[in-house]
C-alpha cells in the first residue's frame, strides 16, 4: 500500500491562508489503514484547525468528507455539493489523490495535507516498512523475492557494500537491516544462490516511461 504522513500543521494552515470554506477531504484506503487521511484523521485535522483559528479570532467554515478513494472519479461524486460549497479542498490522500482530486474539479484549488512516502508493508500495529520504489522493472525473481532497489540503503545489485554488521545496515544500525543479508538468507533457504553469483547489469531507470509519466493500459479492461 501507499505509506504517508500529515504534513506539519503550520505547513498545512499556510496552504490554506485566507480560504473561509474549507473542505478537508479524507481517502478510505491507503492513507486510512496507515492512519494519516481517514475519516478520524479529517476531524482530527479540522479540531486543530478550529482551535488555531479560535486564538487567532478567524471565522472559518470547515467540513470533513471522506470518500472510499481519491484515484477513482466515480467516488467524487459523493462530494460534488461539499466540493461547490468550498473555497479550497485540503485533500488528506497520497499524492496521487490529490492530483487526481484536481483534475476531477479543476474550478478548486486542492491542497496536500500528507507527505507520501513509500509503497509499503505494515511489518506491525503502527508500523510500516518499505518494499517497492515502483521501478517499472521488477527484479525479485533474481532476488528471493526481495528488491535490492527498496531493501538495500544505497540500491545496490550486486552484492552487499561491506558496511553491515550483524545483519544491519551501517545508515541505522538500530532500525534498518541490511537487504543484502536478507536476499541472501533467503536465496540459501530456497536453494538458489546460484543466481547471486550472475552479474547484474545497471539498472535502466527508463524501463517502462516512454519519454513521461507511466502508463498502464489493460485492453479486456477498456471500454
Amino acid at each position: 500500500m501507499i505509506v504517508a504522513e500529515r504534513k506539519p500543521f503550520d505547513e498545512i494552515l499556510s496552504m490554506i491562508g485566507n480560504a473561509r470554506k474549507v473542505l478537508i477531504l479524507g481517502c478510505g484506503s491507503c492513507v486510512t489503514v496507515c492512519m494519516a487521511g481517514g475519516e478520524k484523521e479529517t476531524q482530527l485535522l479540522a479540531s486543530t484547525i478550529r482551535l488555531s483559528d479560535k486564538k487567532q479570532n478567524i471565522t472559518r467554515e470547515l467540513r470533513c468528507a471522506t470518500i472510499e478513494r481519491q484515484c477513482d472519479k466515480e467516488f467524487f461524486a459523493a462530494v460534488a455539493n461539499d466540493v461547490k460549497w468550498a473555497d479550497i479542498i485540503v485533500s488528506m490522500a497520497c499524492g496521487v489523490g490529490v492530483q487526481f482530486c484536481g483534475e476531477v474539479f479543476t474550478d478548486k484549488e486542492v491542497v496536500p495535507a500528507l507527505n507520501t512516502k513509500f509503497y509499503g508493508a505494515t511489518v506491525e500495529q503502527g508500523v510500516w516498512s518499505e518494499r517497492c520504489v515502483g521501478c517499472g522493472d521488477c527484479v525479485l525473481f533474481k532476488f528471493g523475492g526481495i528488491c535490492p532497489i527498496a531493501r538495500c540503503s544505497k540500491s545496490l545489485l550486486n552484492g552487499p557494500c561491506g558496511g553491515s554488521q550483524n545483519g544491519m545496515c551501517e545508515v541505522d544500525p538500530e532500525n534498518i537491516q541490511c537487504g543484502w543479508q536478507l536476499i541472501y538468507d533467503r536465496m540459501a533457504a530456497i536453494g538458489r544462490l546460484d543466481l547471486l553469483e550472475q552479474n547484474q547489469p545497471l539498472k535502466n531507470w527508463s524501463t517502462g516511461r516512454d519519454g513521461g509519466p507511466r502508463r498502464v493500459v489493460k485492453e479486456d479492461a477498456t471500454l
